[in-house]
């Protein structure tokens, strides 16, 4: 059987307001690394997303990220500090512990992309 390697997955997502959408990833702290064709590779440290110029109808409030940090207090105080919500016009909710053993809190984009940031706890 041949050794089957993977390098890298990434997930497209969508935006409505490509521009706007860009200016939000930035401002949440990720570095966009490229633009072409209207996808922009982002990323942060070894995490990475491919944020792309197209949102089918339905599309945005159906998709959800997934960000595991290390410390998610730090994420969550950034993004109150910051004052992502109103700039964007976008919810963010509590810290929450979650029955999975994960203390979170989602965000969503200007387009409605559900992201949970969370770390793992004990």
């Amino acid at each position: 059987m041949p050794a089957l390697h993977v390098t890298e997955i990434k997930a497209f997502v969508p935006s409505r307001d490509f521009a706007l959408s860009k200016r939000f990833y930035q401002d949440l702290g990720f570095t966009m690394a490229s633009e072409g064709g209207g996808v922009a590779y982002f990323h942060h440290g070894s995490a990475s997303f491919l944020l792309q110029d197209f949102c089918a109808e339905g599309l945005a409030e159906n998709f959800m990220m997934h960000l595991l940090v290390p410390d998610v207090q730090a994420w969550w105080d950034h993004v109150r500090d910051s004052g992502l919500a109103t700039k964007y016009g976008v919810q963010v909710t509590p810290l929450e512990d979650q029955p999975w053993r994960m203390r979170d809190f989602c965000l969503a984009d200007p387009s409605g992309v559900l992201w949970r940031i969370g770390q793992n706890i004990g």
